[in-house]
């Protein structure tokens, strides 16, 4: 009977134990983003640097009259035609900080990060950036500042905001500069907390040489956001093309990025067209529209 009692007692322990574990996981995950932001399946919008030749509030117009649901913010962007002289950044003041979530409700568009920008190692100086995007509701903040890694976890702990670590080309003549690896942003990240990885590029990705559906594949279980861009060569920098147009495999991108369960979010930072790109990101946001409904 003692031994039966103890097996009993074991497990109801076991059951305990696993349910408190599972509380304490569900606490510390990073918010997911609502469904009715979501795109044929994922959460896409696009980068205010897409708009960099315009305001923040132009930047949240445009995004909505693309059909993109997400906008991703960097800093520095002025804040508005009306103001041109206030800067938006993690410096902001509350004021302006309002004026942008009342615009953000005004278009039905939901600010989900932030980059890229430097992380100090200085706790209270990073503390600003994570205060910024708390106060904002962001999914995440997209940064290349992996010396400070440290700091960086310890943020993400107490914020429980992800971070992406961004890539930019390969630079041939910087050997130091390693983050266009995602190789080495893997290495970055072992054995480091869960919501640290990637903000995946996947056009500097091409530019480098690499083939995006690769690259993924190597950072899986470490993708925190995405850059989805569309190339027309790889091993060159070019202008970005429209979805389907190029070389990038951006359906394959999503097969593997579902497949994965990827919960993130996808921006379009699209360099190309400048002063007129709403009708081409409209057509990428029409390709992942198009590839959702196929998929269902």
């Amino acid at each position: 009977m003692k031994t039966m009692f103890s097996i009993k007692n074991f497990g109801r322990y076991a059951v305990a134990s696993a349910s408190v574990a599972l509380l304490s996981f569900q606490l510390h995950a990073a918010p997911a983003i609502p469904a009715e932001y979501k795109t044929g399946g994922f959460a896409i919008g696009c980068q205010a640097y897409t708009f960099n030749r315009f305001s923040v509030f132009e930047a949240i117009e445009k995004t909505e009259q693309t059909g993109g649901r997400t906008i991703e913010f960097f800093p520095g962007q002025k804040l508005s035609k009306d103001e041109p002289g206030v800067k938006w950044d993690h410096n902001a003041s509350d004021e302006v900080v309002q004026k942008v979530k009342d615009k953000l409700a005004k278009h039905h568009i939901l600010a989900v990060n932030y980059g890229v920008v430097g992380i100090p190692k200085d706790e209270a100086e990073a503390r600003k950036i994570f205060s910024f995007a708390k106060k904002m509701g962001l999914y995440g903040v997209t940064t290349e500042s992996v010396d400070a890694i440290d700091t960086i976890e310890k943020m993400v702990k107490e914020f429980d905001i992800k971070v992406g670590f961004h890539e930019h080309a390969r630079q041939p003549n910087n050997p130091n500069y390693k983050v266009w690896d995602p190789k080495y942003i893997v290495s970055v990240c072992k054995g480091r907390d869960a919501r640290i990885g990637a903000c995946a590029d996947t056009g500097h990705w091409a530019s480098s040489g690499l083939k995006p559906l690769d690259c993924l594949k190597i950072l899986k279980g470490r993708i925190v956001s995405l850059h989805l861009k569309e190339r027309t060569e790889i091993g060159k920098h070019l202008p970005d093309a429209i979805y389907g147009l190029g070389v990038s495999d951006i359906k394959g991108c999503l097969d593997e990025l579902r497949h994965q369960g990827f919960r993130g979010h996808i921006s379009i930072e699209y360099e190309n067209n400048w002063d007129n790109s709403v009708p081409d990101v409209a057509q990428c946001i029409g390709f992942v529209r198009g590839y959702g409904s196929a998929k269902n």
